[in-house]
């Protein structure tokens, strides 16, 4: 029979307790870790996060290429922003314009209306929806020590007014824009068929200041009378204004006994606006103009000269657009791309 002596046996359960003491100590943390406030908290983020919105595409028609491209809905936004106003304006007009490039293509994209585009395209990237380059295009159209603050300040726009757009009645407007007012915008109907509520003459004395403002065109005798269709034989008169518009523009005009619109006029002589002057030098016919664009819905400049007095894009788009509100587009987005 072999003795255990008493000193080793002690030995032996001091050291059992050593070895057990680290794991008694750790267990209680380690629970505490997986169920006790810390763990709480993770299951609680991880349950309450946030489903992201739907990630919305604009398939934009590439005239140039003659091809689909596929944009993500604010990527589009920013290439169009980047086209149509001068980055150099100031930041709260970005922000109106990038308000109205979003409605103009949510509109588009809820309506599914007619398209003479190909197949599967929503928009093409010219004037006859809205101009739209990509960034490396953009990259190139700017001096190479322009972009890296041009892209910043468009990026910053667009993204401050990410998810928003413009409503009347909980629609989508018709988010029109133009350069320069003669020192007022114009109503709709007086240059489309339908008068719209929310596109109403109002004041925009900050045009002034537009280098667009003031244009002048000279066409000789035998070029106005033919691209009017109208006859002046010797007469020192070219015509009567009979009508203005809301907006102070040319609605009318009597050359002869032929009634013409300022619209057509505009359209046919290619002139800068619908306010115009024109005097008869010798053989040729000199017209003068106030403003730039057709003149309905938010004048560019004046949005400027706007965000120039500390006006908000919030401030400048409800001035332009009448009674219209600022608002959320993920209902109209989520219901577009469930349609897909």
């Amino acid at each position: 029979m072999i003795k255990i002596k008493p000193f080793i046996v002690l030995g032996a359960i001091l050291f059992a307790i050593t070895l057990l003491i680290p794991s008694i100590l750790v267990l209680p943390f380690m629970e505490a870790k997986v169920s006790g406030r810390l763990g709480e908290h993770i299951q609680k983020t991880d349950n309450t996060k946030k489903a992201s919105e739907p990630s919305v595409e604009v398939a934009v028609y590439r005239e140039a290429t003659k091809t689909i491209e596929k944009v993500d809905l604010d990527e589009y936004v920013l290439g169009v922003v980047s086209c149509e106003m001068p980055a150099d304006f100031k930041p709260e007009a970005l922000k109106a314009q990038a308000l109205t490039a979003r409605t103009y293509i949510v509109k588009k994209l809820e309506s599914g209306g007619v398209s003479k585009l190909p197949d599967g395209a929503v928009v093409d990237d010219t004037i006859n929806d809205q101009v739209f380059k990509s960034k490396d295009e953009l990259r190139k159209l700017w001096k190479a020590s322009e972009y890296n603050w041009k892209i910043k300040k468009i990026e910053e726009a667009v993204a401050a007014t990410s998810g928003k757009i413009l409503t009347y009645d909980g629609k989508p407007i018709d988010a029109t824009f133009f350069s320069t007012s003669n020192g007022y915008t114009e109503n709709s109907s007086a240059i489309w068929p339908n008068a719209l509520p929310y596109l109403t003459s109002v004041a925009s004395p900050w045009d002034k200041n537009s280098p667009k403002y003031n244009g002048k065109k000279v066409l000789s005798i035998g070029e106005f009378e033919q691209k009017l269709g109208v006859n002046i034989s010797n007469s020192k008169e070219i015509g009567s204004i009979t009508e203005r518009t809301a907006g102070n523009r040319v609605a009318k005009v009597n050359i002869n006994g032929k009634i013409l619109t300022g619209s057509e006029i505009r359209e046919k002589l290619d002139l800068k606006s619908t306010d115009f002057k024109w005097v008869r030098k010798g053989n040729e016919i000199v017209i003068t103009t106030e403003g730039y664009g057709h003149g309905v819905g938010m004048s560019q400049y004046g949005a400027n000269g706007m965000a120039a007095e500390g006006k908000t894009y919030k401030e400048i788009v409800k001035h332009y657009y009448k009674g219209v509100q600022v608002a959320d587009a993920s209902s109209i987005l989520t219901k577009y791309t469930a349609k897909k």
